[in-house]
């Protein structure tokens, strides 16, 4: 096993707050060194020193991406946080039939978080006009959350008929696991994006969730994250983010109508 030391660990804080915002605890260290020892037998590197020092060329942009991908993943699952999805069926029931219902899932990961929201989406909608929008700064998960295939442990929140009207059982090698059907799939876009830095224009949306993202980033990056995402709300818009997490000292134009749950003023 290769040894990381003090020094190179704050070489790497400082790379994945460059490059996502996120500030890593020293708690972290040891994620640090079974996420990466991977690549450094992938490159042929004999030290972390090596690897940071491969970062570090302008040139190895891929090899950049394949270490946020790695450091910045985190496993998620199918209706995470149920409040929040209740609240989602009331809005999008309240909303106008005529106007396309947009929601934005803006850490996205591997696409559980989205594909929930289509769910319920397509079940109060119906045929009237809807989308879902999922970013993140991985491109390693945004792969998988294009494809719609996951295990089977990650539905254990999800309710059976929807189980039943939007996923497909996998069965003889692909037991275990499920696929979003594709009509469902289509109704998701994925994009890649950084939150750290200025948004691509995404329009406006009805709904936002920014969940379980923000307990990564230190306060000024956090603030700057939080403004940047309500940009796209109107008055009136709502913003949920994780059940852990607050908006205390951020200064954001909203008001809290529940724990983890705002709307825009």
């Amino acid at each position: 096993m290769h040894t990381l030391s003090d020094h190179e660990f704050q070489r790497f804080q400082r790379f994945i707050h460059g490059a996502a915002g996120i500030s890593l605890s020293s708690a972290k260290k040891s994620l640090v060194v079974g996420r990466l020892a991977k690549r450094l037998a992938a490159r042929q590197l004999d030290s972390f020193h090596d690897y940071l020092a491969l970062l570090e060329q302008r040139e190895e942009h891929a090899e950049a991406q394949i270490a946020v991908d790695l450091l910045t993943t985190n496993e998620t699952y199918f209706f995470r946080e149920p409040k929040h999805f209740e609240l989602l069926r009331r809005v999008a029931q309240a909303s106008p039939s005529h106007q396309p219902f947009r929601i934005w899932s803006a850490a996205s990961s591997t696409g559980e978080e989205a594909y929930s929201m289509a769910m319920v989406l397509a079940d109060v909608r119906g045929e009237h006009p809807y989308e879902v929008v999922g970013t993140d700064i991985s491109t390693r998960v945004l792969a998988r959350a294009r494809q719609g295939h996951y295990p089977m442990e990650r539905i254990r929140q999800m309710p059976g008929d929807y189980l039943r009207r939007f996923c497909m059982k996998g069965t003889g090698p692909q037991t275990g696991t499920l696929l979003i059907q594709r009509p469902l799939r289509q109704k998701v876009n994925f994009l890649h994006l950084n939150l750290n830095e200025r948004l691509p224009t995404l329009g406006s949306f009805d709904m936002v969730f920014l969940r379980n993202v923000l307990i990564y980033f230190n306060p000024e990056t956090k603030r700057q994250v939080v403004h940047r995402v309500l940009e796209t709300l109107p008055r009136g818009g709502w913003f949920c983010i994780g059940h852990s997490e607050n908006l205390n000292d951020v200064g954001a134009p909203v008001e809290q109508v529940a724990p983890s749950i705002y709307r825009k003023v």
